[in-house]
């Protein structure tokens, strides 16, 4: 079973960080929200998210993946923690999974040195923060051990391709099924 680490922090895109937590652990992942601090997280759209527990009471290193969820204010909140970019480094650096949709791959990840030399992509209109990243306007771009997506339609598509990597097609085909998503 794969644990995956998603961090949240105000302003985050609420669809990103729970469809795709939720997609997750239907296929059985273990998948800890942790909050970069205590409390209640209010996201993008004023939707009010209870992580799991907080950045501070989690190892990182403990975990397979790193996904970040964006919302532009989510985003700059993930970039501005020195935990977060630590966690991004030793994941790098372990050839762990990192996982960024939306504003993430272009705020978090790029700021991180993550994209760089990379195929990737992010949400529409934040290209240029992905300056020495090779950009691919794709729903979803997978390049080593690193994925990035697009937005809050791609969430779906960027979950599922998660489970794909990781535990194969039929896994995510089983999801996928379940929930009714197309996988056209």
């Amino acid at each position: 079973m794969a644990r995956a680490l998603i961090p949240l922090a105000d302003g985050v895109e609420e669809m990103e960080a729970v469809i795709v937590a939720d997609t997750l652990r239907r296929a059985r992942w273990e998948v800890v929200l942790a909050g970069l601090k205590p409390g209640v997280v209010t996201a993008s759209r004023g939707v009010k998210l209870q992580p799991d527990t907080t950045w501070a009471d989690i190892d990182p290193a403990t975990f397979d993946i790193l996904v970040l969820p964006g919302g532009a204010g989510g985003a700059t909140h993930l970039a501005s923690d020195s935990r977060v970019t630590e966690a991004l480094h030793a994941f790098r650096a372990a050839d762990k999974w990192i996982a960024a949709i939306c504003a993430a791959p272009a705020v978090v990840l790029h700021a991180a040195g993550i994209t760089l030399a990379r195929r990737a992509t992010c949400y529409p209109g934040m290209e240029a923060g992905l300056q020495g990243t090779d950009w691919q306007n794709e729903r979803v771009v997978v390049d080593d051990q690193i994925v990035t997506s697009r937005g809050p339609g791609t969430s779906f598509e960027f979950a599922l391709t998660l489970i794909r990597l990781i535990d194969g097609d039929e896994a995510a085909n089983e999801v996928a099924s379940g929930m009714l998503v197309s996988q056209g």
